[in-house]
């Protein structure tokens, strides 16, 4: 945009501006398909248009003299003013001495954009005449940051300490994404593995393939798997309240292979309460035989914040029948302590069988505790009848 006043001028110019001049002026280019030459993916926007969250606004700044005196002590300087806050864009401060006729002072601003709304481009040039006038004058140019993605989370607890993070990322811009990276820093009480990719016998190939672009609206869904460190995973504050996750980091290019990047806030989760007790399980097998004992390995956690003298209880169903002596003392477990419990069953019915009746019993307070449906297990025929 050119803007004209009676002695000088300040030429503002985004590099759309200047690619579409060079595009129009080049012989070889097509009248009225210019945009086309190089491709429609390839072009830039003629105005400053739409600035998208976590980009890198830049222009190009011109103070031209555009009469036929000498001006000196010129101060350009280029200001951002958004929602909250104004914030100084010039290279440099310092006034330059003079300024003589068909000649600029250039200037080349960069700011990451970090707030959604409306901005203002505040341009102000003061500068002195040779007869000592002292001049002012500023131009506003305005233009829309918008957001780019939508981020959403959902938090899966498995029954071990494990938490699985799906976050939908969806392109609510008009043009397409190449998805440069999509991780997840997670906070210093977790391990974190990416569920994306899968792995062949070279190396691991993305879910999404070789090409990672995310058309306008479409939504993809990434997966991350969450443990808790080893440190950390006996203490009852991790296992239940509230506990900080970690945060995405997006990482995305568009046409012309500008980036942009966001980061969200700290994500958190609500742990599932587990009451005082906690029963996990350590170890089950996928398929068992039909009427053959199998091991399962339990874990037991005290979650409360008193000592408790435990007495195990197991409850024979209609399929699934406990090996062992019902009735026997575990002893005493401290706060935020755990301990293994291998325990033996047996099924008498084949298909999918619910592990059930497990009963704990805290002697000090003479309370119980009930655990049905712990998990399931696939009971198969370890032969095959053969048809005379």
């Amino acid at each position: 945009m050119l803007i004209n006043i009676p002695d000088y001028c300040v030429c503002v110019h985004s590099a759309g501006d200047l690619f579409g001049r060079l595009m129009k002026e080049d012989p070889s280019t097509i009248r009225g398909a210019e945009a086309l030459m190089l491709g429609e993916l390839l072009t830039l926007p003629q105005n400053f248009g739409n600035i998208f969250l976590g980009e890198t606004f830049s222009s190009y700044i011109s103070v031209h003299n555009d009469s036929s005196q000498v001006v000196k002590d010129i101060l350009v300087k280029a200001d951002l003013q958004t929602s909250s806050q104004r914030l100084n864009l010039s290279a440099s401060n310092n006034a330059v001495t003079e300024l003589k006729p068909e000649s600029c002072i250039d200037d080349v601003i960069h700011h990451e954009v970090k707030e959604i709304g409306t901005h203002i481009l505040v341009c102000a040039v003061s500068y002195t005449t040779q007869a000592g006038e002292k001049l002012y004058f500023r131009k506003f140019f305005k233009f829309q940051v918008l957001k780019p993605l939508d981020v959403k989370t959902k938090f899966y607890n498995a029954e071990t300490d494990e938490v699985f993070l799906e976050a939908q990322i969806q392109n609510i811009t008009t043009s397409s994404m190449f998805m440069e990276k999509v991780s997840l820093e997670s906070s210093m009480m977790y391990n974190v593995a990416e569920l994306n990719t899968v792995e062949t016998e070279d190396e691991g190939t993305s879910t999404f393939g070789k090409m990672s672009y995310l058309q306008p609206m479409d939504t993809r869904q990434y997966l991350y798997c969450l443990k808790p460190k080893p440190e950390f995973a006996e203490k009852a504050g991790v296992i239940k309240g509230v506990t900080v996750i970690g945060k995405l980091d997006i990482v995305w290019k568009t046409n012309l292979g500008e980036r942009g990047r966001l980061q969200t806030s700290q994500l958190q989760r609500m742990a599932p309460g587990y009451g005082d007790v906690r029963l996990s399980l350590e170890m089950i097998p996928d398929t068992v035989n039909l009427e053959e004992p199998f091991d399962i390995t339990c874990k037991i956690t005290n979650c409360s914040e008193r000592t408790m003298d435990l007495v195990l209880e197991m409850c024979n169903t209609c399929s699934i029948h406990w090996c062992g002596v019902s009735g026997r003392q575990l002893g005493k477990v401290s706060p935020s302590a755990s301990l293994a419990l291998p325990l033996k069953l047996l099924s008498s019915v084949q298909g999918l069988q619910s592990i059930s009746g497990l009963r704990l019993t805290d002697t000090f307070l003479k309370r119980t505790y009930e655990y049905d449906d712990i998990a399931q297990v696939c009971v198969v025929c370890p032969y095959m009848s053969r048809e005379s």
